[in-house]
């Protein structure tokens, strides 16, 4: 078993199967975290699963989507039922479905608000009466313990992004949930707090020409990624000069999930190089 600073701590991570999600599993793991892996597809998930495995700790998965009607308590009950509790939340899971105003229609923004937004409240919402068993236990036994639920929103959701009015929104609603559940679970011991990603190199940022930019999500195909020319451009918008990389996102969430971070809470921590939209 992995040693470090989440030793023992059980952690949800949604949308693990590759890029960012997938680094924030394997990260928590090399400090001990034990994992359930959710992705769309069996075979992503049992990969991401045996890389925490080869990280020294343990890890289950829970396939399926996030938007599906009896997720929430069948990925908060693998972590109760397999590994006897539930301290770190992280709300990674999404895709992005890009279209100017104009031409997006009500399909793409209901999708996108559905996966980036509605998922997460219901994932946080089935976990509530797990954080207050163990909160009140814990009191009573005067042996007090932080939980963690790390929100992914983005630069977009702060600052807006053009063809992204449907990620855009449900980026910053995730920071109006972050901050109300910061308020709400606080007596519970438990730290709401969010990152905000900028450019980061995964197939979502990808450019959107490649054959590979089409996706299958739930029957539909979606095309995600950015225009060569947008890619071109970013590098020299970013103080750092380059895009970050999926282990660089990780490392953020994981500060988030420390000890260190005990009396941090409704915070949104920006990870975009310096980037501001």
């Amino acid at each position: 078993m992995a040693a470090g600073t989440l030793t023992g701590k059980v952690a949800l991570v949604s949308g693990a199967g590759r890029g960012i999600g997938r680094a924030v599993a394997e990260r928590l793991a090399r400090e001990g975290a034990l994992i359930v892996i959710n992705d769309m597809d069996e075979e992503p998930a049992e990969q991401a699963a045996q890389a925490v495995r080869d990280a020294g700790s343990e890890a289950l998965t829970c396939v399926g989507s996030v938007t599906s009607a009896d997720f929430a308590e069948r990925f908060v009950s693998t972590a109760i039922d397999g590994f006897g509790g539930l301290d770190i939340v992280v709300n990674n899971a999404g895709y992005t479905w890009d279209a100017v105003i104009q031409k997006m229609t009500d399909e793409q923004w209901n999708a996108v608000l559905e996966v980036h937004l509605h998922a997460p409240f219901r994932i946080l919402r089935a976990a509530l009466p797990h954080f207050k068993a163990a909160a009140k236990a814990e009191g009573e036994a005067g042996r007090p313990v932080h939980r963690k639920v790390v929100n992914i929103s983005s630069l977009a959701g702060l600052g807006g992004n053009a063809g992204q009015s449907n990620y855009a929104t449900a980026k910053a609603g995730i920071v109006g949930l972050t901050k109300t559940l910061a308020k709400e679970w606080g007596r519970y011991r438990v730290n709401v707090n969010a990152v905000a990603f900028g450019m980061i190199s995964t197939r979502l940022t990808a450019d959107h020409g490649r054959p590979e930019a089409w996706i299958d999500v739930e029957g539909r195909q979606v095309r995600v990624g950015i225009p060569s020319n947008v890619i071109d451009g970013a590098a020299g918008l970013i103080p750092l000069g380059r895009a970050g990389t999926p282990a660089e996102a990780a490392g953020s969430v994981y500060l988030l999930c420390t000890p260190d971070a005990d009396y941090v809470t409704g915070e949104v921590l920006s990870c975009g190089g310096g980037l501001a939209l």
